[in-house]
């Protein structure tokens, strides 16, 4: 016998949050509004870069189906404990999740081999406390290549005495930031067309 539906479940609501973000309507990128609030996003690929053209094939068209990449932007000094912390007065003011949306769109724009123009986002405003909840849902439910395979995208220049860490495989794949270039290099064999031959890999093992 199958238990009764619970829509209080933490994964039926975390699923609830994504599907209202999955519904919403894609923009540019590049094109992305200043607008008040925190939540989570997904970024999407629509050009021709060759490892990522099963992900393109299925955003084709205004489909939209598969991300790239997706992410949460909370409020700062959101956290306190390891918790999110909500503001019951102010529980989305301040502009966190469109500024991260036009943080990704500048480093898609640095990057040598990619085009602002092939990348679109749908996004959702939600109070704090659902936010990771959201996202992790996100992330298990549509496995996105630049979570899973190919880490870094969302880093930040860790700053003057701190570049003690390793070039990221975005960063390999997608060479452009400057910062980059003060990290420690990868180990020889992760090269760029290693990385593409896992994602291909992973891909097909995927969406195949």
């Amino acid at each position: 016998m199958k238990n009764s539906f619970n829509p209080l479940d933490m994964h039926n609501l975390g699923v609830s949050i994504t599907t209202a973000m999955l519904d919403s309507d894609p923009t540019p990128l590049g094109a992305v509004p200043r607008f008040q609030g925190a939540g989570l996003y997904a970024i999407y690929y629509t050009g021709d870069f060759p490892a990522y053209q099963m992900i393109a094939e299925r955003n084709r068209d205004n489909k939209f189906e598969q991300p790239i990449y997706v992410g949460k932007a909370i409020p700062k000094g959101g956290r306190k404990g390891g918790l999110i912390v909500a503001d019951p007065e102010k529980p989305t003011k301040g502009t966190v999740l469109s500024s991260r949306l036009k943080e990704h769109a500048g480093t898609v724009e640095k990057a040598t081999n990619l085009n602002i123009e092939d990348f679109w986002c749908r996004w959702l405003v939600v109070e704090p406390i659902w936010i990771p909840l959201g996202e992790n849902v996100l992330i298990a439910r549509t496995a996105p290549v630049w979570n899973r395979i190919v880490d870094g995208f969302g880093n930040h220049d860790p700053g003057a005495g701190r570049h003690a860490g390793e070039v990221s495989r975005w960063d390999v794949l997608h060479p452009g930031r400057e910062w980059v270039r003060k990290l420690k290099s990868r180990r020889e064999s992760d090269t760029a067309e290693h990385i593409q031959d896992d994602i291909t890999e992973y891909l097909r093992s995927r969406l195949g």
